[in-house]
């Protein structure tokens, strides 16, 4: 049986519409951009889902619901040790023009084989 083992979760909230511009990768969407830099620097794991509806503080509410297909909510989820995902925060500030981030203490099960960063 897998061990759980202590491990840190950063989710990220962003808009789909919302991108980042660099000399190496030009401009891409946030998301993306995220998933590079995460990589670069070898995180564990990185997931990044689509929202149907979400707002934020910054939304118009009041019709939100008619416009579910525009600037839909994307959410970026990290796992990796706790010192990873303080190190990459700020990368995150560098990067993110309005969003939101929250950071977790969460217990993970590895299964299968040890896989090594590659």
């Amino acid at each position: 049986m897998a061990v759980p083992a202590q491990a840190t979760l950063l989710r990220i909230f962003v808009g789909d519409d919302d991108t980042y511009a660099d000399d190496a990768h030009g401009e891409q969407p946030l998301y993306e951009a995220i998933a590079v830099k995460a990589r670069e620097r070898m995180m564990n794991g990185l997931t990044v889902s689509r929202g149907i509806v979400g707002f934020g503080p910054s939304s118009r509410r009041e019709k939100f619901l008619l416009r579910r297909s525009e600037d839909r909510p994307v959410v970026i989820e990290i796992v990796d040790t706790e010192a990873k995902i303080e190190s990459f925060l700020p990368v995150l500030a560098g990067m993110i023009g309005s969003g939101l981030a929250i950071i977790e203490e969460v217990k993970a099960v590895r299964y299968g084989p040890s896989v090594a960063n590659s």
